[in-house]
């Protein structure tokens, strides 16, 4: 049951997430039907439905595994059910049109060459990740622990962390303070190191 009122929101005030039209463009690009998604997240296909229709609410952990069964990020989601905007101002307190999550803040709005998100308080990604594309850690306030490659980096304030695109990844916050900004190239584009050909 969608839990809104008629306003569109949630009773804590918050926008839900509304993320239907991107979930079923994401699936008929895929060629998957509503029983192969059910079978590869574990969600109930009446579910599935409710959310491709705006008619559910998923929590940031069934969007998850939605995204993760449609081979993508739920931040690629949410990017990609909002409107794309040339110029955006972003202030601290504005939340509109971003679906922020508690301790995650999206700071660009839209479907976007370019994503970022602030991280902040004592938490723990708790899944290793792999992005088609490069990505940029860095530490606003706090510090955090970050695994990539086998390698352990222990980062504090002001340090900042390059991961290029198809490096596996787990970082968590190690102090209630910490504050991490993550920039990273979406998914959606193909990203090479080569010059294009002349003409191009």
């Amino acid at each position: 049951m969608d839990d809104t009122d008629d306003k569109g929101k949630d009773k804590d005030g918050k926008e839900p997430l509304r993320v239907g039209v991107a979930v079923r463009k994401r699936r008929r690009a895929l060629h998957l039907t509503l029983a192969a998604v059910s079978a590869r997240s574990g969600l109930s296909v009446p579910f599935l439905s409710q959310i491709e229709n705006e008619r559910a609410r998923p929590s940031m952990r069934s969007l998850e595994r939605v995204a993760d069964a449609l081979e993508t990020t739920a931040v690629e989601l949410l990017a990609a059910s909002d409107t794309a905007r040339t110029v955006d101002l972003v202030r601290a307190g504005d939340a509109s049109g971003l679906t922020p999550i508690t301790g995650v803040r999206p700071l660009v709005r839209g479907h976007h060459q370019l994503h970022a998100m602030e991280f902040t308080g004592d938490r723990d990604a708790g899944r290793e990740y792999q992005h088609r594309n490069d990505e940029l850690m860095y530490v606003v306030e706090g510090a955090c622990q970050v695994e990539a490659e086998g390698r352990a980096y222990r980062l504090e304030s002001g340090d900042a962390l390059f991961l290029s695109g198809g490096v596996r990844h787990r970082w968590r916050a190690v102090t209630e303070d910490t504050r991490i900004l993550v920039v990273a190239v979406g998914d959606h584009i193909h990203a090479t190191s080569e010059p294009p050909s002349p003409g191009q």
